[in-house]
């Protein structure tokens, strides 16, 4: 992958349309999204639908038009957006993470793919990836109207925050962290306006990174031109994060049930511990994909190792859409 002339990280399929919509969420914020369906695609008949969330910082530039440009060309109705205070997307100030209004994000997403003739109100599901996972699984959780939902690379920011990228943080720790959130918020205060985090550089730095932080920049950094967008600058508000320690995003897995998960991982990806812990947690509904020698990050964009075909497999059944033949005719019929 890499950068396009359109700013897009990857190559659009030429038997895919994409159409920029806007819509508002519960919160009144209009989000910015792209829809993706394959070209030639039946508009008199209900179709399944799809919402598609970024990784934690990132814009739907990317990896979530890497999902979509492939599940278009499968027969669904693709939308992947921006979420609220990032990207494209509105509200103030800018670059919030916020656990509650990222995982309301999906469910705006399903209300707009409700408002189209050709989608069928009764299959609708949703794919997270990295953080996006987390509040996609978070949102199922009392959102009936999602049918099934998958997650891919799947981080719980929540749990990130509160303890750590590998290890249960402690009481302490995490009283720490609130303390310093709470005393950012009067540097605002007096400053006027909130500060972020530092943001990604735009040259790779040549040492000094631990390997995780490595693998992102290898993804983001300018330089490296894999994943880079200038609406994806690696930085929130310092005064975000205190939501996240108290919210408690996986309290209601089991609420998803009878619905169905697909958690996607790789065996080498420093992420895998979450995606563990939920199918620990609800082994009934879920299944737990690991795709050998994919780390982290090659889960956003590397349609070699994304295991497209299960997802397609996963959907196609848990959403009752179309089969592959009935896909080829469509973009064969483009051909």
């Amino acid at each position: 992958m890499s950068k396009q002339a359109d700013g897009y990280t990857f190559g659009l399929s030429d038997n895919v349309k994409r159409t920029r919509v806007t819509y508002k969420n519960r919160y009144g914020i209009e989000i910015a999204a792209d829809l993706y369906a394959a070209k030639g695609l039946d508009e008199s008949v209900e179709h399944a639908g799809l919402v598609v969330g970024p990784p934690h910082g990132g814009v739907k530039e990317q990896g979530p038009g890497v999902y979509a440009n492939e599940l278009a060309q499968r027969g669904f109705v693709v939308l992947a957006f921006d979420p609220s205070y990032n990207g494209e997307s509105g509200g103030e100030p800018r670059h919030v993470t916020s656990p509650e209004i990222f995982a309301e994000d999906f469910s705006a997403g399903v209300d707009f793919l409700g408002t189209l003739r050709y989608v069928d109100r009764e299959k609708i599901g949703v794919i997270g990836i990295c953080g996006s996972g987390g509040f996609a699984l978070s949102q199922a959780s009392i959102d009936q109207r999602i049918k099934a939902v998958a997650t891919s690379a799947m981080y719980d920011i929540s749990g990130a925050t509160r303890d750590g990228w590998m290890y249960e943080g402690s009481n302490e720790a995490r009283r720490s962290m609130l303390a310093t959130g709470s005393e950012q918020r009067w540097k605002d205060v007096d400053a006027g306006e909130p500060a972020l985090q530092p943001q990604f550089p735009m040259e790779m730095p040549d040492e000094g990174l631990d390997p995780i932080i490595r693998e992102f920049f290898e993804y983001y950094v300018k330089s490296n031109n894999r994943g880079w967008h200038p609406r994806s600058i690696g930085a929130f508000t310092l005064t975000s994060f205190p939501a996240h320690v108290n919210f408690g995003q996986f309290k209601s897995l089991a609420d998803i049930a009878p619905r169905k998960v697909m958690l996607v991982t790789g065996d080498v990806a420093h992420s895998k511990w979450f995606s563990d812990k939920v199918h620990e947690q609800i082994p009934e509904i879920s299944e737990l994909v690991v795709v050998p020698g994919a780390r982290h990050i090659d889960l956003y964009d590397d349609v070699n190792l994304i295991p497209f075909d299960r997802l397609n497999a996963f959907f196609a059944e848990q959403l009752g859409a179309p089969s592959r033949d009935a896909v080829r005719q469509i973009v064969g019929s483009q051909s």
